[in-house]
């Protein structure tokens, strides 16, 4: 990688002096001390290089100079200042009419929403630890936030964010968790990203901004939940939950599935087993606690015979016969099953009840295949060994005749 980066050095640098542009910045940064040649280095697979940017463009002066005074003309502006870098970096990028010549898709609202942020605020009271561009993008190798080797690109947009708010000590000052990165990585949300490479999975942008990055309100984090989860989220506003929630200023998700350590639900989350969130809030003989009880056994009760009629399908097609029909109803049942657990939220007992009594004739039709298959299964067997029965007399009996056919000749 380094003889790559060195050849892609020397091709850029060749590539000024055969084609007459003259860079005082790179001529004179690739003979300083390594630090300063860094920078130069790092452009190379810069976005803005692509776009055929320069330092100059970012960082003023005349590049055409040899002089390092002429070089650093009025125009000059160097290395911003920390508390400059949002200006700095938004003086081209609020400016549609500049942006629209690189790429039209391009929004060019960030500082104004970075400035709404968290980090903004932070940045206006003085405290130079609140993040910046530079923190998020990179300084000088800057990638699109759509290639893989992107600070901003989904997988890595975790470890970007915990740089910093993974970090006790840097983050002692503001008395908020550091634990975030450690719990997201338990996730679900982490287990569909990083092993299952679905870049669709939320990272921490998706649920509290980009550039106006803040946390989200009590009241809000529902419908952020909801921008995947839409059905669920109907669901639980039916709920006899959504008041109760709001007078106690609970988050609606939050309160059963977690923040940032979001597992994979288990049916035993419901009802008022020793895994249940149900018995947190509800006592034994209240009318949620009762509740929970009948929608877990029913649940259970359902998933039994789903699992005892999957089990007799795949018996039967191991003995050979053919299930493709009833597969494809149970398939049915299983969609079913889907709604009966995410009618949990809604907490009607009626509803989940129905929905149940409706999985059950599914599941009873596949069952009613599954015997038959195995009753022809068995009568298979039975005939097969009927007929490897008859077959070996007949063997034995034509043994016995040829013997016997022997024995007569002289």
């Amino acid at each position: 990688m380094k003889k790559l980066a060195a050849l892609a050095f020397l091709t850029l640098v060749l590539a000024y002096f055969l084609f007459g542009q003259k860079n005082s910045c790179i001529e004179c940064h690739q003979g300083l001390e390594k630090e300063l040649q860094e920078p130069v280095k790092a452009v190379q697979t810069d976005v803005h290089i692509q776009f055929g940017l320069g330092c100059q463009d970012c960082h003023g002066g005349n590049s055409g100079q040899s002089d390092v005074e002429l070089a650093k003309d009025k125009t000059f502006k160097g290395v911003p200042k920390r508390n400059q870098v949002p200006e700095f970096c938004g003086s081209c990028h609020s400016d549609s009419v500049y942006i629209k010549k690189y790429n039209p898709k391009l929004r060019v609202d960030q500082l104004r929403l970075y400035w709404t942020s968290q980090h903004g605020q932070l940045l206006k009271k003085g405290d130079l630890k609140g993040a910046v561009c530079t923190d998020c993008h990179g300084h000088h190798g800057i990638q699109p936030a759509n290639r893989p080797k992107s600070m901003v690109f989904p997988w890595n947009i975790p470890q970007t964010c915990g740089r910093c708010h993974a970090d006790p000590e840097y983050m002692k000052l503001y008395k908020i968790p550091t634990n975030q990165l450690s719990e997201y990585k338990q996730s679900v949300h982490a287990q569909a990203l990083f092993e299952k490479k679905d870049l669709s999975a939320p990272v921490c942008n998706d649920c509290h901004g980009n550039h106006g990055a803040s946390p989200p309100e009590v009241a809000s984090v529902a419908f952020v939940c909801r921008q995947c989860h839409p059905t669920n989220g109907k669901l639980f506003s039916q709920s006899p939950h959504k008041n109760a929630f709001d007078e106690l200023g609970l988050t609606e998700c939050g309160a059963c599935h977690g923040d940032h350590k979001i597992l994979r639900p288990t049916d035993a989350l419901l009802g008022v087993g020793k895994d249940s969130i149900c018995i947190q809030c509800h006592d034994a003989g209240s009318k949620g606690y009762d509740v929970a009880s009948q929608m877990s056994q029913k649940l259970t009760g359902f998933l039994a015979r789903f699992q005892e009629a999957q089990a007799l399908l795949s018996k039967a097609e191991q003995q050979g016969v053919e299930v493709t029909d009833p597969k494809f109803k149970l398939q049915d049942a299983n969609t079913l099953l889907i709604q009966i657990r995410n009618l949990s939220h809604a907490l009607s007992l009626q509803d989940f009840g129905e929905k149940i009594a409706e999985g059950g004739k599914v599941v009873a039709e596949v069952q009613k295949a599954g015997i038959a298959a195995m009753k022809e299964a068995k009568f298979r067997r039975t005939s097969l060994a009927i007929v490897t029965l008859i077959l070996f007399l007949l063997a034995v009996a034509l043994f016995a005749k040829i013997r016997e056919m022997r024995k007569r000749q002289p």
